[in-house]
């Protein structure tokens, strides 16, 4: 006698942290997303980048004319902080739909040379945004270089963080995935004016898997995989049940031949299989119960959104990934390319 396949049925979750990029190369990784989830939060480290409230909309109606045909799917837009963030941006930011600033410590990840030097000199900007309710999403880590790169995101919660919550105590923060029990601990126990996002990546690898068999770039993000103790300790605040935590793929699409060089940009591409491999993250703990809450529950508490109306269902049943995907004129292999999963959405 057999059994029907398990099913998993989910309130259409929401991804607060994702890498779209631009043109046809959009046009190519957007349906993924749009297909999984009802908005997203998109970084704004584009080439220029996104520093300016006319510009964040620009890009906005960009994304929409590249969605299917049919698709009810709203980016969330967002403006790059830079140490020179007039003031007066913030209101326009806030009158244009935007809903958060993104700090990017310069140097620290793909385009972030326009980044800030040093956050004392965005305050100003800062105490406008806590003023206009906009959101602060961090990427929370130093860039020092006598700093050892596994210690980054730990000496950040000291150098910045902290001062950074003294100094602007109602000011929404996002600690975006966050890859350490250092940051988890910290989140855990900040208060309601502060959250996390974590990904896929981060919950189901520790820095092994980059060097399994050979140096396997499509593994290689920042901040990087950390040691098995820290995936531990994110996989434990995922499915706490805290509403401090909350879904950010932080999908982010490179070429192959960009990621399968001397020198690769860092990023996951997990965009095709998102709900998946969270899925997959959260069975390996028993833990599928507390899936929804992380997925489509927790994040638009925290931006103060109501949550989507809509459903999808995950099956228990395997299916191989596909080994790459177009992405403009090239070729762009997702995280677990070519590989079963155990989990898949269903159309």
């Amino acid at each position: 006698m057999s059994t029907a396949p398990l099913e998993l049925s989910l309130t259409r979750p929401d991804d607060w942290h994702l890498h779209l990029r631009d043109g046809a190369a959009m046009q190519s990784v957007l349906p993924y997303t749009a297909r999984q989830f009802g908005r997203a939060i998109v970084m704004p480290n584009l080439r220029p980048p996104i520093t300016t409230a006319a510009q964040a909309a620009a890009y906005r109606e960009r994304i929409l004319a590249a969605l299917p045909e049919g698709s009810d799917f709203q980016p969330l837009m967002t403006l790059y902080l830079t140490d020179n963030t007039p003031v007066d941006e913030i209101k326009r930011a806030k009158e244009a739909g935007a809903v958060a600033l993104k700090l990017y410590p310069a140097g620290a990840t793909t385009n972030s040379d326009a980044g800030v030097t040093d956050i004392r000199k965005t305050y100003k900007t800062l105490e406008a945004m806590q003023r206009e309710g906009l959101l602060l999403l961090v990427h929370g880590e130093v860039t020092d270089p006598e700093i050892d790169v596994f210690d980054r995101e730990a000496v950040f919660i000291d150098r910045v963080m902290q001062p950074l919550r003294r100094d602007m105590p109602e000011l929404k923060v996002v600690f975006e995935h966050i890859t350490t029990q250092e940051a988890a601990a910290y989140v855990a126990s900040a208060d309601a004016y502060t959250a996390a996002t974590l990904t896929p990546q981060h919950l189901l690898y520790n820095r092994n898997a980059i060097f399994m068999g050979g140096l396997r770039p499509h593994y290689y993000c920042l901040p990087v995989l950390k040691r098995e103790q820290h995936r531990l300790a994110l996989l434990a605040a995922a499915t706490s049940g805290s509403t401090k935590f909350f879904l950010g793929t932080d999908s982010a699409p490179h070429a192959s031949v960009m990621k399968e060089n001397s020198v690769c940009g860092a990023g996951c591409f997990t965009a095709l299989s998102a709900l998946e491999l969270y899925a997959e993250a959260f069975e390996s703990v028993g833990a599928l119960d507390k899936l929804e809450a992380f997925a489509s529950f927790n994040g638009p508490a925290f931006y103060g959104l109501t949550r989507n109306s809509g459903r999808v269902t995950l099956r228990k049943q395997d299916w191989t990934l596909p080994e790459s995907v177009a992405f403009g004129d090239a070729q762009l292999k997702p995280l677990r390319g070519g590989e079963a999963l155990g989990w898949q959405l269903l159309p």
